[in-house]
């Protein structure tokens, strides 16, 4: 199977980096489109919370958050412009695993390549694992690629 359509899946982390290389590179070796997709994990947005008796603003975090994705996915759009076929970027708001298996699912995907964090332990057992999920609920390939930077010791 040849993919045409690869997604990369991204929190724009050190630790994604070696993934990127690998789906940059699965994409120019078989001339496949390259999604990019980020979610903002709903979960780790919580309730509005108080500081110094001041509301938190939701919007203005999430506004945030969008402007540096934006930028993050103009970046990479400046890098890789004219040396891939076709590049679509994506963000949404959810949980990753969930969003991501969605996401495949809409558009016909055909391999998901993901980092991972290398959590172990009590981390992992609380903080769970999205490309585990993924692993476990993609219709597709997923290829993981453990980042160099690994927090086993946490």
């Amino acid at each position: 199977m040849i993919p045409k359509k690869i997604l990369f899946c991204t929190d724009f982390s050190e630790n994604s980096l070696p993934a990127k290389s690998y789906a940059v590179d699965f994409a120019k070796a078989f001339n496949s489109s390259l999604s990019i997709l980020h979610v903002v994990n709903s979960s780790r947005l919580g309730y509005p919370a108080f500081e110094a008796g001041v509301p938190f603003d939701l919007q203005s975090v999430l506004l945030n958050i969008e402007e540096s994705v934006k930028a993050a996915f103009n970046d990479f759009l400046a890098e890789y412009k004219g040396q891939l076929t076709e590049i679509i970027t994506t963000s949404r708001v959810g949980v990753p695993a969930v969003e991501i298996t969605r996401f495949v699912e809409e558009n016909g995907i055909d391999m998901i390549v993901m980092g991972t964090h290398g959590w172990t332990g009590f981390r992992h057992l609380i903080l769970g694992s999205t490309a585990e999920n993924v692993v476990r609920t993609a219709k597709c390939p997923v290829l993981t690629v453990k980042s160099s930077k690994s927090d086993s010791k946490k």
